[in-house]
């Protein structure tokens, strides 16, 4: 028996591997409280899971759902995004409900790639860009993020004949693991420099809604000239707690929406009911639960980054996202580092070169611990560190 060669190529799913390791630590007693995963202890709002379960009784939903998802879906959807980014989408050819961003952040790639092209791929990054160009049989041109230039890729830098073979360049802002945000005039880099290049522009944006301070983060569809070259994908996991739901949308340029939607239509049957319908319920009336549990995360933050540089760790407060971006010790690598605060004091941190090369050096720490489960976590470090 014999597998493909393109899995050979693909390592186990980063998070896999560290349910995997915390299992084992368990199974040893060890009470591990995990900053890993960045999976959303808040509960999704009453009044989607009511309309989940009034829709479930319905039994017209227990029949194969539309391949595109349903037109109140796709409405809510372009109205959610015209209302939060004052920038007009039509339901019917810009905008396609996905199971979950992930899916269309893995799937994109076969609408887009061939054996042999290339896509500019940010590290560290989310590993699913990576992944599904792999899937794809495709090659990925690593963009590293650093410290110096404020976690943005340098595309100016990028090798002119690896640029020709590029069709994508993907873009995080909010950025995941970095926590770091762009200013407007980088989109507008990244636009034109798609542009120039016959490049798709897919951005990311999972984490738009979870920003501090008084930032807000924008859409790349906002700038002059985006929807001619960009797609943006968001997800209702991090914006209202649904990451067991599965549910997200794509939006922007036509042709690439109309592929991914293409290749959609050949893998997956479309999206139960009942749960694009909770999705309607979210995005048209949970806008104060947005805000109150980006209050919770802003609390989470400070305490957290107080608390970690009063042990003499340097750590800087994100602007956005649900994550810490913090530089390891002196003495330490990022794996070292991990595996001390896991031995020491049964508090997992993600090692950050599990992102890419230029993760080395850092630790991603989540901030969707329970608040008393991080005090616990906090008391710990400090009677070790």
């Amino acid at each position: 028996m014999r597998i493909s060669a393109r899995l050979e190529k693909i390592p186990p799913y980063l998070f896999a591997e560290v349910d995997r390791k915390l299992a084992e630590k368990k199974a040893e007693g060890v009470d591990v409280i995990s900053f890993g995963i960045g999976d959303p202890d808040i509960p999704t709002p009453d009044p989607v899971i009511e309309r989940l379960r009034a829709e479930v009784l319905n039994p017209e939903h227990h029949r194969y759902p539309s391949y595109f998802g349903l037109d109140e879906f796709r409405r809510s959807a372009a109205d959610w995004f015209e209302r939060r980014f004052d920038v007009s989408i039509e339901p019917s050819s810009q905008v396609l409900p996905l199971m979950g961003s992930k899916e269309g952040v893995a799937h994109i790639a076969l609408a887009l790639l061939d054996p042999g092209d290339v896509a500019l791929v940010p590290e560290p990054g989310y590993p699913v860009y990576e992944m599904g160009t792999l899937l794809a049989g495709a090659e990925s041109l690593f963009l590293p993020l650093k410290k110096e230039n404020d976690f943005l890729p340098r595309l100016d830098a990028l090798p002119r004949d690896e640029v020709k073979r590029a069709k994508v360049l993907w873009i995080n802002y909010p950025n995941n693991p970095t926590g770091a945000v762009a200013p407007d005039e980088f989109f507008r880099l990244a636009i034109e420099f798609a542009r120039a290049n016959d490049l798709v522009l897919a951005h990311d944006n999972a984490y738009s809604e979870i920003t501090y301070d008084g930032y807000v983060a924008p859409s790349v569809l906002q700038f002059d000239g985006a929807v001619d070259v960009a797609v943006e994908f968001h997800s209702l996991s991090k914006t209202f707690n649904m990451t067991g739901w599965r549910v997200g949308f794509a939006c922007g340029n036509e042709e690439v929406i109309r592929a991914l939607g293409t290749i959609k239509t050949n893998i997956d049957s479309g999206i139960f009911n009942p749960v694009q319908l909770a999705a309607v319920e979210a995005l048209d009336h949970e806008s104060g639960t947005v805000q109150r549990m980006v209050e919770i995360y802003g609390a989470r933050r400070d305490r957290l980054v107080s608390a970690l540089s009063g042990l003499g760790w340097e750590v800087e407060p994100p602007k956005g996202s649900i994550y810490i971006w913090m530089a390891v010790p002196d003495g330490f690598d990022s794996v070292g580092f991990s595996t001390h605060v896991l031995e020491r004091a049964g508090v997992f941190f993600t090692p950050g070169n599990a992102y890419g090369p230029s993760g080395e050096g850092y630790v991603r720490i989540s901030l969707t611990v329970p608040d008393e489960r991080m005090d616990e976590a906090v008391s710990r470090l400090k009677e070790v560190f």
